[in-house]
């Protein structure tokens, strides 16, 4: 089949073939297509139809085809970038586009490269070839044909990678939304009043109110209930909650808090009284829930003692165990007893040991109970371990020496020693005001330590004192 002929005319006799020496830069732009200056008078003369023939007399290439040569590679760069951001084209292929002349990339059904980045429809001139250019009509169907040339070819160039549906407004409009180079660009002033800068967080605060309109963690944590005043309070807290991250870090564990029994409405406050909690693994945290479980405690019962002791968890296993078998020994209870005494009282087992062992010693040597008297009042009052020293001889000694209770009527009702001094003082004197004070059990009008200081105002006038709370008053007012 033969090849169609080119529409453009053949060269006059007055042209000639230039040797390779002769073909200037700017007439390879212009047969490639590449030349953006169009035909100037005065610039680099060639033949007609954009053939690659030049006059005998060869001049130097203009300075407008030193532009185009300029500009092409500019664009080049810029449609390089664009390809690689978008994934459309490998730079890699781009740039192994070998330097064909105008006539081959028709021939070859490729169209030059600046003219994909300008958008124009090439002339057709540049699209035609003369049958001199390419080879023989007897080469085999889908081969594509090259054009004939002196030059000399250095290194075997490889084939190109085709580009399908490259659209050019696509690229027009990316190009748009590429960002400013430079960081430093220049703006007007008007842009400059319009950008509106987000406050800067302060390097150091002693409060969280600073940080909670920029925490996504605090501002959950306070729609949960936590009192972030008080967090603040314990050492370090703060600090934490602002390290932490609401779903990866604070999510599993209040997962982990609804699975031991802990309410929905009660999660502000526990973690309020413990956000440590939230720094620690799930894992330990589980492991810990498993030993008290292995050691007979139900889960209403786990979930009662970490309601009432937030820093239960806080303990290791082995910290645990070593708790718990210090209050079996000292207080020489049993199994059975201990569970119940650290179900009632849960902060025996995280508060610290001294007070215990001083407030024990105290009993013993200091009040004269006996061994087995104390173990009674640590079991029936196990706040009594952990109280104040100086209150509970202050206690005693007004029950013992002045009101004149023996030691097995204080061992039978121990919860006095956690009643008010003052409320057993006014009532102890109304009563002797009204010749009523009468402890002795086998005595009539007998009044036992519990209706003394366990029954209301009202009750204890009426039916204790058998008076009335007008009385009571009057009395209160002349000591």
């Amino acid at each position: 089949m033969a090849l169609p002929v080119s529409a453009a005319p053949l060269p006059s006799p007055e042209w000639s073939r230039p040797s390779a020496c002769a073909l200037s830069l700017s007439c390879r732009l212009a047969e490639r297509g590449d030349c953006w200056a169009g035909e100037v008078d005065g610039g680099c003369e060639r033949g007609p139809g954009d053939a690659p023939w030049v006059r005998s007399a060869w001049r130097p290439p203009c300075s407008l085809c030193l532009f185009c040569s300029t500009e092409r590679r500019r664009r080049m760069a810029a449609w390089a970038r664009q390809a690689a951001r978008c994934g459309w084209l490998k730079a890699s292929g781009l740039l192994g586009l070998s330097s064909r002349s105008g006539a081959a990339r028709a021939c070859c059904g490729v169209a030059p490269l600046p003219a994909l980045l300008s958008g124009r429809r090439l002339p057709p001139w540049r699209l035609h070839v003369s049958v001199a250019d390419c080879a023989q009509p007897s080469r085999a169907k889908g081969e594509a044909c090259a054009p004939r040339s002196s030059l000399p070819v250095a290194v075997k160039q490889e084939a190109p990678e085709t580009v399908s549906d490259l659209s050019t407004a696509k690229l027009y409009e990316d190009w748009d939304d590429v960002p400013p180079s430079s960081a430093l660009e220049e703006i007007s002033e008007e842009e400059a009043v319009k950008i509106i800068a987000d406050p800067l967080l302060p390097p150091q605060s002693s409060t969280l109110r600073d940080y909670v309109d920029h925490s996504e963690t605090l501002t959950k944590l306070v729609h949960l209930g936590v009192d972030l005043s008080q967090v603040e309070k314990r050492q370090k807290a703060g600090q934490l909650l602002l390290t932490l991250d609401f779903e990866k870090d604070i999510t599993k564990i209040l997962l982990f808090l609804k699975d031991v029994g802990i309410e929905d409405n009660q999660l502000g406050p526990f973690l309020t009284k413990n956000p440590y909690i939230l720094g620690e693994d799930v894992e330990a945290l589980e492991s810990r829930v498993a030993y008290l479980k292995s050691k007979k405690f139900g889960n209403a019962e786990i979930t009662q003692m970490v309601s009432r002791a937030p820093y239960l968890l806080l303990f290791s296993v082995e910290r645990l165990d070593n708790r718990l078998g210090f209050f079996k020994n000292e207080l020489g209870l049993s199994v059975k007893k201990t569970k119940d005494l650290v179900i009632r009282f849960p902060r025996l087992l995280t508060g610290k040991l001294e007070p215990v062992k001083e407030n024990l010693q105290v009993c013993q040597v200091e009040f004269g109970f006996q061994r087995n008297e104390v173990q009674q009042i640590a079991f029936k009052t196990p706040k009594i371990l952990t109280a104040s020293k100086k209150r509970l001889r202050q206690t005693f000694d007004y029950l013992h020496n002045i009101m004149g209770i023996p030691h097995n009527m204080l061992t039978r009702f121990p919860q006095v020693f956690n009643s008010k001094l003052l409320r057993i003082k006014e009532r102890h004197m109304f009563l002797i005001f009204l010749g009523r004070a009468q402890y002795d059990p086998t005595q009539p009008s007998y009044i036992s330590l519990e209706q003394l200081v366990s029954l209301p105002d009202e009750v204890f006038c009426t039916e204790i004192a058998k008076t009335s709370m007008q009385d009571f008053e009057k009395f209160l007012k002349t000591i």
